[in-house]
């Protein structure tokens, strides 16, 4: 080393006593996660995850900035994963961002998850009907939207799809309501439920056979209207074709998703409520 370079280098040089001003601008996610592993709360490997964007496991790679980035969490698909697998991603969940959602599970998922975190803080709640997991870690900071979302059914036999939405509406802290059972059948049942659909920020409607109920909807309230087919039917188009179809060609404005897209359409409705939240912060 010549002299020049070692002026250069010590000029550098700073005893762990000195003090830094932070940096102007560093991310903010970044700061919180080298605080954390600074304060002890956060591994190396977990601080690794955050940063690079997604953490590798023997079962796949789980998006730890999914929620960052996207303003939605990533959801983990358990349907074709072993429970040793799912386990897997949701450990990584937890580890990287405080809590792990996952959708479209089992008995054998749900026992999985609920044997490998009793002995830990975190907390696990299951819907069994709607087939979602959610894990919460003691220190996960539940976020709070001020918006409202509306989740109505055409049947009850719906519920699992409508669960799967609310899960995902849930997690990102929005308020939400469930109505089941007001399909179009008996319209009576669903005008005696207009006041508090109508006092929703958005609202998402999911029904099976020829899903006339979010045209109907779409047609009595003002917020944006998610439509979602369900393959509750039977016969001819009863897969949920017949009912994708005709909400696509529905004569009110409205948006469609796929066939039991449960999960997505529960995203789609939590970005309008973080754009509602936002707009109000704003006023």
């Amino acid at each position: 080393m010549n002299v020049d370079s070692h002026r250069f280098r010590h000029h550098y040089i700073r005893s762990p006593s000195d003090s830094y001003e932070p940096v102007q601008h560093i991310d903010p996610a970044m700061r919180e996660t080298l605080e954390a592993v600074a304060d002890g709360e956060l591994s190396v490997a977990a601080a690794e995850a955050r940063l690079s964007g997604y953490a590798t496991t023997p079962s796949g790679r789980f998006d730890a900035a999914r929620e960052h980035r996207r303003g939605i969490p990533e959801g983990i698909l358990a349907e074709g994963k072993t429970p040793v697998e799912v386990l897997d991603l949701a450990e990584a969940a937890v580890d990287t961002t405080g809590r792990a959602l996952v959708t479209r599970a089992d008995e054998t998922h749900c026992e999985a998850i609920e044997a490998a975190f009793t002995s830990t803080a975190a907390t696990v709640s299951v819907d069994d009907r709607a087939g979602t997991i959610t894990v919460t870690g003691e220190t996960f900071d539940q976020p709070s939207l001020d918006a409202e979302v509306c989740i109505i059914t055409g049947g009850t036999s719906d519920y699992p799809v409508a669960g799967e939405a609310a899960a995902v509406v849930e997690a990102v802290g929005a308020d939400c309501t469930v109505i089941q059972d007001i399909g179009v059948a008996n319209i009576d049942r669903l005008f005696d439920q207009l006041d508090e659909i109508r006092a929703a920020d958005v609202v998402i409607a999911v029904a099976g056979r020829e899903a006339a109920l979010p045209t109907v909807v779409a047609g009595q309230v003002d917020s944006p209207v998610i439509g979602v087919p369900v393959s509750t039917g039977y016969g001819h188009g009863g897969d949920g074709e017949a009912a994708l179809g005709g909400l696509l060609q529905s004569c009110t404005a409205l948006s469609v998703v796929n066939v039991d897209a449960g999960f997505t359409a529960g995203s789609q409705a939590a970005l309008i409520a973080r754009a509602v939240d936002e707009a109000a912060e704003s006023r």
